[in-house]
């Protein structure tokens, strides 16, 4: 079965939504998403969107902020657009429908999250992603010519390669034409072919044993660009939050919010002696990199399974009314924030590499655009600064949208792509098999390849994912197409690229930490 559109959007966060928005004027919009249509890290980004809103914040101080946090590898052009167009963006998202707080004066209730040297952090209680998806899936669903299909799973998207020509990294001119999709529905795999494919699919937080990302954060559009020798960078800068709740065999996990820390929270020791003074003047407000080695540091050394965020000494109504959520998912683990510490770990929390992109969301593939978590823009370097990952996502998505409108008047489909062929597959007789290999990826990703690394444990790591690589290949080609098996797939994929960038990178920098 062959459906055309115009605009194929895979992901449906807030780097997908807008774009749709901008580009449903245009031409017809079909937006596919693996689950839920409300289903992305979008939903699940507590602290807020960053942006320069009044006096006496400014761009530059902002920019800086930005360009420390990345440790020296930002792309400092990149870093002044996204930041320039912040007060722009963030005014087009309240005419869409977002709610922001305002305080008794009607201003906006600007929070501080670590590494800002101002308050300049928009949010929505403490679930402000998920208060923008309500206000852009809103819009979305009024728009005529927006299409959204949820449980449609992108399993590749269609190159050369499915014309029958070799298509390698170097070839110079690789087309996107649209995608491989699996209804999980009806089990059937259908081809979209599209004029123009933007890859909005998120992160890839379950790469790790521990994560606040959702179970449908696999690395999917990372490694199906990577597959069609598309090209991708800084995938050892892998973000890890300092700050999600202990609770084993929650998944995934809670996250609480830098902001409360912004708000006053203090790590501690498990004996209840604070830390943070001994690696970063700035204490508990450091960059995320620092704190969360801080913590990991720590650890190792005490021996101990978490490190404590102290709230008692905080005022109590404002606590509640500025975090309501983390206040009440506490409560119901028996934790009064008012009286008792909070044990908290880092946890995989942001892909700061990805699909590597021009400033106009431009992918190495021709007709294939990737904003968003999934690409690598150059705004954050070797470590994000604290919610700049929405900001991010709602600027390149202005910006891909004005390039694609300019861009489709030339394009046309190409209709000769063949239909899926499943032919000699059969349906898997062992899911232990997948079960227990995403288990090892996961553990050999977290022991080896964490917040600390050494070239033995790269190399182990390597060697190890290896023999999972080559056994689930095999097993790819001859089972039938599911979800478990693709995410399985591309999770391999997405840790090989990682394992491979941090070899490359020799040296310390920003979250990719080596052993001294």
């Amino acid at each position: 079965m062959n459906k055309k559109t115009d605009f194929l959007i895979i992901g449906s966060g807030i780097a997908g939504l807008s774009y749709a928005l901008k580009v449903a004027p245009y031409g017809k919009v079909c937006m596919i998403t693996k689950a839920n249509e409300d289903e992305s890290n979008t939903k699940y980004a507590q602290g807020g969107i960053a942006a320069v809103m009044h006096h006496p914040d400014s761009y530059q101080k902002h920019i800086e902020d930005t360009l420390i946090a990345g440790d020296g590898i930002c792309d400092e052009e990149v870093v002044r657009m996204v930041i320039t167009e912040s007060t722009d963006r963030i005014n087009e998202l309240i005419a869409w429908g977002a709610k922001f707080d305002k305080t008794a004066t009607g201003e906006f209730d600007l929070a501080k999250e670590g590494g800002h040297s101002e308050h300049r952090i928009l949010h929505h209680k403490d679930n402000t992603g998920f208060e923008i998806e309500r206000a852009l899936l809103t819009a979305v669903h009024k728009h005529p010519n927006i299409e959204i299909l949820d449980h449609y799973f992108a399993i590749d998207v269609l190159t050369q390669h499915h014309l029958g020509h070799e298509v390698n990294s170097r070839t110079p001119d690789i087309d996107c034409y649209g995608a491989y999709v699996l209804n999980l529905r009806t089990n059937k795999t259908e081809t979209i072919l599209a004029k123009i494919v933007l890859m909005a699919t998120g992160g890839a937080g379950n790469v790790y044993s521990t994560t606040t990302n959702p179970s449908i954060a696999t690395g999917d559009g990372v490694a199906m660009v990577y597959r069609a020798k598309g090209r991708v960078e800084g995938m050892e800068f892998y973000q890890f939050h300092p700050t999600s709740l202990f609770n084993p065999g929650e998944i995934p996990s809670f996250l609480i919010s830098e902001a409360v820390r912004g708000f006053g929270g203090i790590l501690k020791t498990i004996d209840g002696e604070e830390f943070m003074q001994k690696y970063d003047e700035r204490k508990s407000l450091a960059p995320r990199d620092i704190v969360a080695r801080a913590i990991d540091n720590e650890m190792k050394i005490r021996g101990d399974d978490y490190v404590y965020l102290d709230c008692r000494h905080l005022d109590k109504d404002e606590l509640i009314k500025h975090f309501p959520n983390i206040y009440q998912k506490c409560l119901s683990l028996g934790i009064d924030m008012m009286k008792d510490y909070i044990p908290v770990v880092p946890a995989a929390h942001y892909m700061c590499g990805g699909i590597k992109v021009d400033k106009k969301g431009r992918s190495s593939i021709k007709q294939l655009y990737a904003i968003g978590e999934c690409s690598a823009t150059g705004l954050h370097g070797a470590n994000r600064l604290a919610s700049n990952s929405l900001l991010e996502a709602v600027v390149y998505a202005h910006n891909a949208a004005l390039d694609s409108i300019e861009e489709i008047k030339t394009i046309n489909f190409c209709e000769t792509i063949p239909d899926w062929n499943a032919e000699g597959t059969h349906h898997p007789e062992e899911m232990v098999l997948l079960i227990q290999t995403l288990r090892e990826v996961q553990a050999i990703m977290t022991n080896y390849v964490g917040i600390v690394r050494s070239d033995l444990r790269l190399q182990r790591a390597f060697d190890r994912l290896e023999i999972l690589y080559k056994e689930n290949e095999a097993l790819y080609l001859k089972t039938t197409i599911s979800p478990k098996l693709c995410e399985l797939r591309n999770l391999i994929n997405v840790a090989y690229i990682i394992i491979k960038h941090a070899r490359q990178r020799k040296e310390s920098r920003g979250l990719h930490y080596m052993a001294k």
